[in-house]
């Protein structure tokens, strides 16, 4: 049954966007595309070769595959209820987080090795919201080891127990920290704009301008798998460990329906910021990860 969570998040993928895609369409009056359309777009890059520009250096031939691969291994830790994932060990979400900066680092030197000023750009700032985004993640997941006395995925959220008021809203800030997370990682809205095409503002979507073919298929599914692997992290807050599979499969696909849903109406409705902003908002959630962190030191009485 580990295997469980990896089907899971595969499966979710395949619809997440194009759920995300069709509430942006219902909202702004329009049918919109069907929900599988992403991913039939997704296949039709997959079945073209890739075109490789004389500029570039085995880095970028070799960036899409890495990043693919970084996302299915860290979706490997993430586990599902009371089942494990395919690989726990104590301390293996240092070793996810850091298998995603590989990634996403292989990335950022694949769109420098362009030789692009434009790709430059969007990799700097890529750099820059990671690096902003990275204390939040972990004192948020430090807070939660600090709670429940396990320092792994499955451990933390196999224990993980709400019955006050302060443990309520410990699960409902950890959850609003997950969720803009995801937004940060996958470069959406209000930070960026994936449908946009003014280099200046772009972010993820500049990054990966010269990838064709192949290769942008495989970009592009690993955004999904990313969205659909951060979903389930917020579902397991809230599939209780005494749940039979029966019960958390349907809530966990309640919970990516919902999250997806959120994420068409925040990008239907909220307005991308400045570029200036953007790190202040990325750093107001570092905050909110050191209020969950003084609440479960409220919980623990370490602080009277």
């Amino acid at each position: 049954m580990h295997i469980l969570s990896l089907f899971l998040i595969i499966l979710t993928s395949l619809f997440f966007t194009g759920i995300v895609v069709r509430t942006k369409s219902r909202l702004s009056g329009r049918k919109g595309p069907g929900i599988l359309q992403p991913m039939r777009d997704i296949w039709r890059s997959l079945r073209k070769n890739s075109v490789y520009s004389k500029t570039t250096s085995i880095i970028f031939q070799l960036a899409p595959s890495v990043y693919f691969a970084t996302v299915i291994m860290a979706i490997l830790f993430i586990p599902f209820g009371n089942q494990q994932g395919v690989i726990s060990f104590n301390g293996d979400f240092v070793f996810f987080a850091y298998t995603l900066a590989l990634g996403k680092f292989f990335m950022i030197i694949s769109s420098l090795d362009t030789g692009s000023s434009f790709e430059g750009m969007g990799a700097s700032r890529e750099a820059l919201f990671s690096m902003l985004a990275e204390p939040a993640f972990f004192i948020l997941m430090g807070s939660l080891a600090l709670l429940t006395g396990y320092t792994s995925f499955a451990g933390i959220f196999g224990s993980l127990h709400f019955g006050s008021y302060i443990s309520y809203g410990i699960g409902v800030l950890a959850s609003f920290v997950f969720v803009t997370i995801t937004l940060i990682e996958n470069s959406r809205m209000p930070l960026d704009d994936p449908k946009t095409h003014l280099e200046l503002t772009m972010v993820h979507e500049v990054m990966i301008l010269d990838n064709s073919g192949f290769d942008l298929g495989m970009i592009m599914h690993a955004v999904n798998l990313k969205f659909a692997m951060y979903g389930a992290i917020i579902a397991n807050f809230f599939l209780t460990p005494g749940f039979q599979w029966y019960y958390s499969i349907p809530i966990y696909f309640s919970v990516q329906v919902i999250f997806a849903m959120l994420v068409g109406v925040v990008e239907s409705f909220a307005a991308r910021f400045r570029m200036n902003h953007n790190p202040q908002f990325i750093l107001m959630f570092t905050s909110i990860s050191l209020l969950i962190f003084l609440g479960v030191l409220l919980m623990l009485g370490k602080i009277i």
